[in-house]
């Protein structure tokens, strides 16, 4: 029977502490659909329970900590509505013409087949000079160094492909 009580003891220690390194996963390491945060906040309930001598207390207390945890949330979501915390975490500027914003070029795909010359390192990304415009290109992960001549094999909306060909 004691024996039973230390293995309660490890076992909602361990319970526990899975539940913390599951939740920092879901945090920090894999966001996402939540199944890790799922599994970190039973496991978490289930250590609390383990370790309770009485599960009603512990249950009460659980339950405690959630609606606070609620409360607090709701509570944030209104003061950073309310002093425009959104706004200054946020960017509110449009990039105009006016101002001198110039979108990337559209018309890249008449591209596809021509020779240029490597302008800066491309490691892999990198600029080069294709049809008298400078470009920014990617190799498909070669290290192509200024002064190479390069082809484009490839033009996937704005992202121009290249590789290193040998010199004629």
């Amino acid at each position: 029977m004691v024996f039973l009580a230390e293995m309660a003891g490890w076992l909602a220690t361990l319970a526990f502490v899975l539940g913390i390194f599951a939740l920092i996963l879901e945090v920090f390491i894999m966001p996402g659909f939540g199944f890790a945060g799922v599994v970190g906040i039973v496991l978490v309930g289930w250590g609390v329970l383990l370790l309770s001598v009485d599960v009603f207390h512990a249950t009460q207390a659980l339950t405690t900590a959630l609606l606070v945890t609620l409360v607090v949330l709701v509570a944030g979501f209104w003061l950073a509505t309310k002093y425009n915390f959104w706004r200054k975490v946020t960017l509110v500027n449009r990039q105009n013409r006016e101002e001198g914003y110039v979108a990337p070029r559209q018309d890249l795909e008449s591209l596809l087949g021509c020779r240029g010359v490597a302008a800066t390192p491309l490691r892999p990304a990198g600029t080069a000079l294709l049809a008298g415009n400078k470009v920014d290109v990617v190799t498909e992960g070669d290290f192509i160094s200024p002064g190479t001549t390069v082809l484009v094999i490839r033009v996937e909306s704005t992202r121009v492909v290249v590789k290193a060909v040998e010199n004629e």
